[in-house]
């Protein structure tokens, strides 16, 4: 077998490797399917397969049998390809015998605790009285939105609650595993493990950079906890109604122009004229909330993009939310899992390399990367020419300057409490992975809790307690969170490259190509740092985001308010064709499809919704 063969043969055995794991995680984590231990055998494939460490010795020889291919061309594609699997072998592969069994228990320990918490019920109370069944994301919603303060307490006494369970059965057990494992390679914690194989950093590289930003918003996000005590009271802190008190009565004001319903139309004419094109890719969302369905949005491709021996493979990508139409603030937060997840499909159909383990979320994927490009098409949604164009009540009418500015007023003194929620995690985790087994017990653990969200966010309890984040759970987002903070970096200065170079950013269809070309055609070959020089000239600097909390809520409406001005001039592009064979599903059912045109696929949606949620 020459390099070339060993190269299509790898691309092959992987993709069948991949697609089975791939649709178990879909069906169980949907809800649809029961079968974890299918699942769970799966899952154990694909990781022995990454795992097996006499692979990197395989393709260091084939690398150097591709160097005697006397066709130029035909060398250069080898051995980017298998340059590529090298760099996923190297981030995934666990040399011994003994490492490979310990992973597999992880594998099966995880899956054992997943399902419990799949059958594990929430419970609420309403304003009857009454105990109603939840999920974690219309928990979180109550919290947010709902105007009765002994409701939204009820909820979130529901999730502390679901800390108490966790801690209870068995996520001590999972920590003491992952540690244990850790160890066995030369780690000396799972925290310390995962930053290495995830962002390529060490624990302390990761932290100057986290530090860094800690101290650079502390001031401004301290300042606005006071103003809002001196404004609402000290009981305005609490958890239960610390975004309530200043975000609630704008996201109602606000909802009768985000209704879930048009969520699926503004998604595919947003980012028509922003011209994303998903080069062919198949798209299936599963988009509402129901009992047993993971609790957090999330994009996975079960067949990734990339060129096989010249012919284009598209991808296949799933992603879901979890949203509850009826429900005050659903109609934003769908929106925004379109975005987010709808940007992660975009980039994982993009890869134009020539194998596919330059196309997909883990590893040697930098999460900051990926979670770059999603963020970066959510963070379009905050933009008051956004909100103008697609922000219409069921009049086709706009959403008022007013509500946009009661929007900035309300929020942007808390962006930097928006950043430190997101690094609150990443302070938890390491120093709960610094604990000894003897520390680590329900008391201690929630001790830790409670002091690190009163360190970072400066709350007695966060609106949403740290173990309720389903992150911590999972082993390819387990001590990774960091990445949402390092990709909002990237992301606010790519917007600060594209407003400086292209004016705007709302509907502007330069933008889709341009990321095409920088962030997304080479995958995972280049490093977070290289695509973001691509781009902008320059390496990944953390100070635009900074900057962006530390405008006073002044400053930052006179920012929106030229964007809506601007408005008035612009010439607005025509919708393109996101060039994806694109259904909806709720479960096992399709509920629309763009077969026939991406206006069918939005009318069918809109008429389900309606059928079903009465909105």
């Amino acid at each position: 077998m020459t390099a070339t063969q060993y190269l299509n043969d790898l691309n092959q055995r992987y993709l069948q490797l991949h697609r089975v794991k791939e649709d178990f995680f879909w069906d169980t984590y949907m809800g649809i399917s029961d079968d974890h231990d299918g699942s769970t055998q799966a899952q154990t494939a694909w990781t022995q397969f990454l795992s097996a460490g006499e692979q990197i010795t395989t393709i260091r020889a084939q690398i150097d049998a591709a160097h005697n291919i006397a066709d130029p061309e035909l060398k250069q594609q080898t051995l980017t390809g298998l340059k590529g699997w090298l760099a996923m072998f190297e981030s995934h592969a666990l040399e011994s015998q003994s490492a490979q069994q310990f992973k597999s228990r992880l594998i099966q320990f995880e899956s054992d605790l997943f399902e419990k918490k799949q059958q594990h019920p929430l419970y609420y109370r309403n304003e009857q009285g009454e105990q109603v069944e939840a999920s974690i994301v219309t928990l979180s919603s109550t919290i947010r939105t709902h105007a009765n303060e002994a409701v939204r307490e009820s909820a979130h006494q529901a999730l502390l609650g679901l800390e108490q369970w966790l801690l209870e059965n068995g996520f001590i057990e999972l920590v003491k595993l992952r540690n244990e494992f850790a160890r066995s390679l030369g780690y000396a914690t799972f925290f310390d493990y995962s930053v290495a194989k995830k962002e390529k950093m060490t624990t302390e590289q990761l932290f100057t950079i986290l530090d860094d930003f800690e101290l650079r918003t502390r001031d401004s996000h301290l300042r606005s906890l006071n103003n809002l005590a001196d404004e609402k009271g000290e009981q305005s802190l609490s958890g239960h109604n610390f975004i309530f008190s200043f975000a609630g009565d704008v996201m109602r004001e606000l909802d009768p122009y985000v209704p879930f319903s048009r969520s699926l139309r503004r998604w595919v004419e947003s980012f028509g004229r922003l011209n994303i094109d998903y080069s062919g890719a198949e798209l299936t969302l599963d988009l509402l909330d129901r009992k047993g369905k993971y609790p957090n949005g999330f994009c996975h491709g079960p067949i990734p993009s990339f060129y096989d021996q010249g012919h284009w493979v598209a991808a296949k990508v799933n992603f879901t939310s979890n949203a509850k139409p009826d429900q005050v603030g659903s109609g934003y937060d769908g929106i925004n899992t379109l975005f987010h997840e709808g940007g992660h499909a975009a980039h994982f159909a993009n890869v134009k390399m020539n194998a596919p383990c330059f196309s997909q979320e883990f590893a040697p994927t930098s999460m900051a990367y990926a979670e770059t490009q999603s963020m970066f098409c959510d963070s379009l949604l905050t933009d008051a020419d956004w909100l103008k164009t697609y922000a219409l009540n069921a009049k086709g009418e706009a959403v008022p300057d007013e509500v946009i500015k009661s929007m900035v007023f309300s929020r942007q003194p808390f962006k930097a409490y928006e950043e430190r929620s997101i690094l609150l995690v990443p302070y938890f985790e390491r120093a709960l992975y610094e604990l000894s087994d003897a520390e680590l017990t329900p008391q201690r653990i929630t001790a830790l809790a409670r002091e690190t969200e009163q360190r970072i966010v400066g709350l007695g309890c966060s609106p949403r307690p740290l173990l309720a984040i389903p992150h911590l759970l999972s082993d390819e987002s387990a001590c990774a969170y960091h990445g949402y903070l390092l990709a909002h970096m990237a992301v606010y200065q790519t917007r600060a490259y594209f407003l400086d170079t292209l004016g705007y950013l709302t509907d502007n269809p330069r933008i889709g190509p341009l990321l095409a070309e920088n962030y997304w055609h080479c995958g995972n070959s280049q490093s977070h740092n290289d695509t973001i020089k691509s781009l902008t000239g320059e390496g990944f600097n953390a100070k635009y985001l900074a900057d962006v909390c530390n405008l006073s809520p002044e400053q930052a409406w006179q920012v929106q308010q030229d964007k809506i001005t601007a408005l008035a001039t612009r010439e607005r592009a025509p919708v393109a064709s996101l060039n994806a064979a694109i259904k909806v599903v709720n479960g096992a059912q399709e509920i629309a499809s763009n077969e026939q045109s991406d206006e069918e696929l939005c009318q069918q949606f809109e008429q389900y919704i309606a059928k079903h949620y009465h909105c």
